[in-house]
């Protein structure tokens, strides 16, 4: 056989077994659709825990999780800092600001009531975040 016959066939083995290599590491890396669902459960972000309210008195429970020996455990889902508005309450106030909307385009309250009311709501906005941590500190 001649020098080009056997580099022929020693480049042809070479490429046969970079491919055989690259095949097994494809295969490697393809995951089952159960371990895909295990993945993405795992990356999903963690539910919160709303705790009742204590109104400024000391939690029954903690919201940190903590090890045996009384230190904290940071690696679970923090808790919400506050109770959330509950679904009547947002009805409540959607019916409220819907029936002052229809009002002053039925033109049976005056604008300058209308306005009084909007920059009402407006300040209990602005105010209602403080007013709520001032609440929490005492």
């Amino acid at each position: 056989m001649t020098m080009n016959g056997t580099r022929t066939i020693a480049n042809m083995t070479r490429i046969a077994l970079i491919g055989a290599a690259a095949a097994m590491a494809l295969a490697g890396c393809m995951k089952t659709p159960e371990e895909k669902a295990a993945f993405a459960a795992r990356q999903a972000a963690p539910t919160a825990v709303v705790m009742s309210p204590t109104k400024g008195a000391a939690p029954t429970q903690s919201g940190l999780a903590t090890y045996p020996d009384g230190y904290p455990s940071f690696g679970a889902p923090l808790t919400a800092a506050n109770v959330q508005m509950s679904d009547d309450e947002a009805s409540g106030l959607q019916k409220k600001l819907t029936a002052l909307g229809a009002q002053r385009k039925a033109g049976t309250i005056s604008e300058a009531e209308y306005q009084r009311r909007v920059a009402e709501y407006r300040k209990l906005a602005a105010d209602h975040g403080i007013d709520t941590l001032n609440e929490i500190n005492n």
